[in-house]
């Protein structure tokens, strides 16, 4: 048999002046032979999505187990993805019993537990110590095949909010990645660093700087126009319409991003808001959900972390009538006006998070779309963040692992379970040999297909 089909390099570039950027996955990335494997076609991405102090329960979690599960208030939004969703309950992040001499740090033990399970060390200086998280594992395999080992991605800067729990540095709030025992990684908010990382750096971290190079220097994909219009010569009508598809997204990105600069640097305090963090807390949402997005379609990074705010947040929500402050009102001491409005900030993340699965949804990729190529938790440290209760922690799965994630389901596992055991079964659906992971105590058997 000859097969004459040309294939583009998988890490095919398109190079400007100064400028290089990766591309989506096109079908002239993909070998002829029909015995191409799923994996190499289309790899598995891993994300995770972080919401802080808590969520309304009862809001939150399905009355039936298994298929025929119905779709709580909270969750509704999500209920396009049915087949997509899995709903786990009864899962724990209770560390050990901590001698009474010793803070508890409820709130550093929520974030930092999430993905490492490991209690945080109590420290209020730089002597941190904790454990190497989930995504770090899978980025020291999956890194290998990709520009960047992992993307951290937040809505908050460290600089907002409290100071932490009492006795424990307040970084451990403000992330829940960590490359070592004793590194955390920061999480960056600011959409046009996120960008620059993605698609080419100015070499500087100055505003004004970067201000300056935006109206005076052409955007990144002009300076690529020749080698783009090289690159389209080559290619079919579907990896066309693929190449300008994705083409186009970067360059709305970019100047929603540079729009969102200007207006900041017109009318906001330069010191209390950094240029390229929207004034609007769902533009800023939506930007960096794009910026995830793009991340995973380009194959830039196939490991993503997103807090959708710090332990302690203070954010407040008047677009849907909470104008409360977050970690105020998730104190809510059983009263049903706050339960009502901590409910909508449940609700209102939530939907957020949908908008973005349905981009996931829509996005070609391989043999299906980056939604069935990915496997993204969706959850939070502790269940009520009125007590703290790191037990029966709320979590959801959404994607299709390429195969390996059955979707459709409500499953609730022993009340003694580790959240540990699920970070140890999604490390081994990514082909990442683990045997412990934190307080592990083994897979998660219902996951398996």
């Amino acid at each position: 048999m000859i097969i004459t089909k040309k294939a583009l390099s998988r890490r095919t570039i398109l190079r400007g002046i100064g400028t290089a950027i990766a591309l989506p996955l096109l079908d002239s990335m993909v070998p002829a032979l029909s015995a191409f494997s799923k994996s190499q076609a289309a790899p598995v991405r891993l994300g995770v999505v972080y919401q802080p102090n808590g969520v309304v329960m009862d809001n939150w979690t399905p009355s039936a187990e298994g298929s025929g599960f119905e779709f709580t208030p909270t969750l509704k939004p999500l209920e396009r993805f049915r087949d997509r969703t899995v709903v786990l309950s009864g899962l724990n992040s209770k560390p050990e019993i901590m001698p009474s001499n010793l803070p508890v740090g409820f709130h550093s033990r929520a974030s930092t537990r999430f993905l490492t399970d490991i209690q945080p060390k109590p420290t209020e200086g730089s002597a941190l110590a904790a454990g190497i998280s989930m995504d770090q594992f899978a980025a020291n395999e999956l890194g290998h095949h990709t520009q960047l080992a992992s993307l951290e991605l937040a809505l908050e800067s460290p600089d907002s909010g409290g100071s932490g729990d009492p006795g424990f540095s307040k970084v451990y709030c403000d992330t829940i990645s960590w490359r070592s025992s004793t590194t955390p990684l920061p999480m960056e908010n600011n959409p046009r660093a996120v960008f620059e990382r993605l698609f080419g750096d100015s070499g500087t971290t100055d505003p004004n700087a970067r201000l300056a190079r935006l109206n005076q220097e052409r955007s990144i994909l002009d300076s690529l126009s020749e080698s783009v219009a090289r690159l389209e010569g080559g290619l079919g009508a579907n990896d066309r319409s693929k190449l300008s598809e994705y083409l186009d997204a970067v360059r709305d990105l970019e100047r929603r991003i540079q729009q969102a600069e200007e207006h900041n640097s017109e009318e906001l305090p330069r010191i209390d808001r950094p240029a390229g963090i929207p004034a609007s807390f769902a533009e800023h949402t939506q930007l960096m959900y794009d910026l995830y997005l793009l991340a995973y379609q380009c194959d830039l990074t196939r490991v993503v972390t997103f807090m959708i705010g710090h332990e302690f947040s203070g954010q407040t929500y008047p677009q849907i009538g909470v104008p409360d402050a977050h970690h105020a009102i998730s104190h809510h001491q059983g009263d049903p006006v706050r339960l009502a409005k901590l409910a909508k900030i449940d609700a209102y993340n939530v939907s957020m998070f949908a908008n973005f699965v349905e981009r996931m949804r829509s996005t070609p990729d391989g043999d299906g779309s980056l939604l069935d190529h990915s496997i993204i938790v969706y959850g939070a440290g502790m269940s009520d963040g009125n007590v703290h209760e790191p037990r029966n922690l709320p979590i959801l799965l959404i994607g299709g692992g390429s195969g390996q994630l059955k979707g459709g389901r409500h499953i609730r596992f022993d009340a003694d379970t580790p959240l540990a055991n699920l970070h140890l079964t999604l490390l081994h659906k990514l082909g990442i040999s683990s045997s412990k992971i934190g307080d592990s105590s083994g897979e998660l058997r219902q996951l398996s297909i």
